[in-house]
């Protein structure tokens, strides 16, 4: 039978706890870049998080971000984020938060300079309290999340199975924001939806194959713990797989046509998220929660002793000598006995 035969009838036997250490090298990687971008680099949060003034307007005299930016100089807001849209036809310019008169002001140079009225300016304003709100909330609402989803698994499965999906969880979110970091894309409230959808799609991914470990360990006959887990995770590999190439072709779509093809500035806030999140939820529901929860699991006393027992079970196969086995035309050795063979007894007639 062909490979993918094998991988859809769940019959492969792949050792994806042994790979454990190719996983960890790969998933240290990925965090340590993710983690040191964060750290340096940050995240290009939005004016909804930080609070400021964003005017956008259409760009006729094809003003470049110099011009824009000798523009603000009187104005002292030479920090000013400066964005070319459309190939340079229209101009977004982004700065904190200021007074009315400076923001009015500001709104004004920037429409001079790009040679457009102040009537035909797009002005977003949020104050910085504003912004802060916003920024609590969601934070509160990945906090009450991932505790509804601790108390969820704890009951359905085991706490130990909870707290390995919680530690995939936060894989994939500081990857997910690691990739905003290294990009610069810009966070915004539709990241942070697009980031509460992935986390509930890779905690699906997670309880799927802890709910088939949970099965195996059930029916499990003689068997360590770290082999349950593999077959449980070669029975449901290609499930996985194929949910997540049907998430992800309509969320690449959205990605790469929908945003970079066709210029779609509003999908790539969201799409990007999804595409990220859920490609590591994929990985890590495989390469990260189940080899962690299978070395959590096999440190409990009772499967310690059943690792033991197969062991020494192993030991003695190995160890013990064959019994010879009499073939065929070989006549089985007399017993010798100390007393005196008897004659035989002739027959009367």
């Amino acid at each position: 039978m062909s490979l993918f035969g094998r991988l859809y009838r769940g019959e492969t036997s792949y050792d994806f706890i042994g790979a454990r250490r190719t996983f960890l090298v790969i998933s240290s990687v990925l965090l340590l870049v993710s983690v040191l971008s964060l750290a340096f680099r940050g995240l290009n949060l939005s004016l909804d998080f930080r609070g400021g003034v964003a005017v956008e307007t259409e760009n006729p005299a094809g003003a470049g971000v110099g011009d824009v930016r000798d523009a603000l100089a009187p104005l002292g807001l030479t920090d000013a984020r400066i964005q070319l849209l459309a190939d340079g036809q229209a101009l977004r310019v982004q700065t904190e938060a200021l007074e009315a008169d400076r923001a009015d002001a500001f709104v004004r140079a920037v429409a001079e300079v790009a040679g457009t009225e102040v009537t035909d300016t797009s002005v977003d304003e949020v104050g910085p309290t504003f912004g802060a709100q916003i920024a609590e909330r969601a934070v509160l609402a990945l906090v009450v999340f991932l505790g509804a989803v601790i108390l969820f698994m704890s009951w359905r499965l085991e706490w130990k199975m909870a707290l390995s999906g919680i530690a995939a969880l936060f894989h994939d979110l500081i990857i997910t924001f690691g990739v905003y970091s290294i990009t610069g894309f810009e966070v915004t409230p539709a990241t942070i939806i697009a980031v509460l959808t992935i986390l509930g799609y890779s905690l699906y991914d997670t309880v799927v194959v802890f709910d088939k470990v949970q099965e195996n360990t059930e029916s499990a006959d003689r068997a360590a713990f770290t082999d349950v887990v593999n077959r449980s995770m070669n029975q449901v590999l290609m499930r996985s797989v194929n949910t997540s190439l049907t998430s992800l072709l309509p969320v690449g779509s959205l990605l790469f046509v929908g945003s970079f093809l066709l210029g779609a500035r509003t999908l790539l806030e969201f799409a990007l998220a999804l595409f990220v999140g859920i490609a590591a939820g994929t990985y890590s529901s495989i390469a990260v929660a189940s080899p962690l929860l299978a070395v959590w699991k096999e440190r409990e006393e009772e499967w310690t002793r059943v690792r033991k027992r197969l062991a020494r079970a192993s030991e003695d196969a190995v160890m013990s000598p064959r019994r010879e086995q009499p073939t065929a035309g070989t006549a089985r050795p007399r017993t010798v006995s100390g007393a005196t063979p008897r004659p035989p007894k002739k027959r009367r007639r």
